[in-house]
């Protein structure tokens, strides 16, 4: 009769050979998954997003002189550039040729030159962008370096428009500078700035944001 050690000794030889038998099909199924260790579900690639429909266009603002439209139309490169609206307020495009723009919508101006490119081109898809507003201004009055009038793009607070206006004269009275803003009502307000306090960190909410028609009076 065999010993108890004897019996011992090949099962343990045999737990080694299952053992090693076993671990030489993880590599196999790992390259399998791509890489990844047995049992594991590779991530699928993500699904690119359907293009959105949506164009960047804007039904509320007004179009002006000066303002720098950049003009899109699908399909058509010779159709595509960046122009500014002429002092008479209009455009001009190949085949669409004059359009109106000052006063019209980015959306109302995409609708009326893709009408005028219909007798050209099949369903044109036309965009506007406004990329610089030049049209809304305001005006700096009295002892200022260069008073004027100036677009609201190159400033956007009074302290902007003094410092775009080339600073105080001489004489300036800083604490006495006034802003007459008329209302939707045709009513004008007056709404004092004192610079001195401004500029100390004192009444801050005097340095207001200008609107189109603004005008800084710096007595």
């Amino acid at each position: 009769m065999k010993s108890s050690a004897d019996r011992a000794t090949k099962l343990g030889f045999l737990f080694i050979v299952l053992s090693g038998s076993l671990l030489a099909q993880v590599p196999a199924a790992s390259q399998a998954n791509g890489g990844l260790p047995a049992g594991a579900v590779a991530d699928s690639p993500a699904t690119p997003l359907a293009p959105s429909g949506s164009k960047p266009h804007d039904n509320s603002f007004v179009i002006g002189n000066d303002d720098r439209l950049a003009i899109n139309v699908w399909k058509e490169p010779d159709l595509t550039r960046t122009i500014p609206v002429r002092s008479d307020g209009k455009i001009s495009l190949p085949l669409a040729g004059e359009v109106q723009a000052a006063g019209r919508t980015p959306l109302q101006l995409e609708q009326d030159i893709a009408t005028k490119l219909r007798n050209y081109i099949t369903e044109p898809e036309v965009t506007v962008i406004v990329e610089q507003i030049n049209s809304q201004k305001f005006n700096i009055l009295g002892q200022v370096g260069k008073p004027g009038s100036y677009s609201l793009a190159s400033a956007s607070t009074v302290l902007d428009a003094i410092a775009a206006a080339g600073g105080f004269r001489d004489f300036a009275k800083q604490k006495a500078i006034y802003i007459l803003r008329q209302n939707a009502g045709g009513v004008e307000t007056r709404i004092p700035f004192n610079y001195k306090e401004v500029i100390k960190g004192k009444n801050s909410q005097q340095n207001i944001k200008l609107e189109p028609r603004d005008t800084i009076v710096v007595p």
